[in-house]
């Protein structure tokens, strides 16, 4: 079985139920979620050996994020005890034409306050085929950034294949250093990289061609090849750069699909209309997540992986909540066309 390694921060996220306003709430929805903890969640739910790496508080509510994890058959042995307090992120959930909205409320978590030398990474990777993490952890702190490097590192000296998720988070880099100042070092060590345009301006001032998306029901694939190019060029160890297509009709009607550059060929999978959306966030974790299992579980054909990817982050967004929890057998379902919604008797 292949063995995937996450690193990053799970948060505590609160969202008033249904589609309330924060000043409409007298009460929360408690749903435990992380960039990285998401992808570990999706994995799981494929049957893959996958860990979770984090630092988390030694208090009541660490544990439950610990739980829910161990909930979801996601191993917790390497996260560290420590910090203050778990991350917390406020979500107001959007509809129609009013966007979503998130608050973050993580200074001090345990996370942001992680040291070099605080995991012991040759012992997480032994047995592992894969390392993961996003632009999200090295914008916490100069110490995760330090940490994330560290493992990036030894993943590359023990032949671990590393993948990112760029996210760039602009409300989060705030300890004094600039995205462009700490994310190239980091992604320099990546074999597998998923980002856009904003991500490439921002962490590493490239300047793609520019990528008209205003008209949100038509995002075309062929659009982002300069992306593609200029990320892959900047970083020679890639050896494939992907990302994700979204049209955004209103908050509930998105369109969805992805593509994929190999340094030759430009791959493009198919456009799903989501017309209801339930809950985009995690989206692309669970893209990434299918992406992982899709390049272990199909290693010679890139577009099946590619089509799993963005089947399985499809039906994410029919989910309330951070995590995917869909199953290889409902991802290929809808991979072969039955988007039916039938009732499974």
């Amino acid at each position: 079985m292949k063995k995937v390694i996450t690193f990053g921060e799970i948060m505590l996220r609160l969202t008033p139920p249904s589609t309330r306003r924060f000043s409409q709430a007298s009460s929360f929805d408690v749903i435990y979620g992380g960039g990285e903890s998401n992808v570990a969640v999706s994995l799981a739910n494929y049957g893959l050996d996958v860990e979770f790496v984090s630092r988390i508080p030694s208090n009541d509510i660490g544990e439950c994020a610990l739980m829910e994890m161990r909930k979801r058959g996601v191993g917790v042995d390497h996260i560290v005890r420590g910090g203050e307090r778990l991350g917390i992120y406020f979500l107001e959930i959007g509809a129609v034409s009013r966007g979503s909205k998130v608050v973050y409320d993580r200074a001090h978590s345990g996370m942001s306050t992680i040291e070099k030398g605080m995991i012991d990474w040759e012992k997480v990777f032994e047995g592992a085929d894969w390392f993961h993490w996003t632009g999200i952890t090295p914008a916490l702190s100069q110490g995760a950034a330090d940490a994330c490097l560290e493992a990036i590192q030894t993943a590359n000296k023990m032949g671990v294949t590393v993948s990112t998720d760029l996210n760039y988070r602009k409300k989060l880099w705030k300890y004094g250093k600039e995205p462009i100042e700490v994310m190239p070092a980091l992604v320099e060590g990546c074999d597998v990289i998923l980002g856009n345009e904003e991500d490439a301006e921002k962490h590493f001032g490239l300047h793609p061609e520019k990528v008209d998306v205003t008209d949100g029901a038509s995002v075309d694939g062929k659009a982002y090849l300069s992306v593609l190019k200029k990320l892959m060029e900047r970083f020679p160890r890639a050896k494939k750069v992907i990302t994700t297509l979204r049209g955004s009709i209103s908050a509930s009607h998105n369109t969805w699909s992805g593509v994929m550059y190999d340094g030759e060929n430009l791959l493009e999978a198919s456009t799903y209309q989501i017309t209801h959306i339930v809950d985009r966030v995690g989206g692309g974790d669970s893209f990434m997540g299918g992406l992982i299992y899709g390049m272990l579980t199909y290693p010679e054909d890139d577009q099946k992986a590619l089509d799993f990817a963005v089947a399985a982050s499809c039906l994410k967004h029919t989910i309330y909540g951070d995590a995917n929890l869909v199953t290889v057998s409902e991802v290929e379902k809808l991979m072969g066309g039955d988007a039916s919604g039938r009732v499974s008797r």
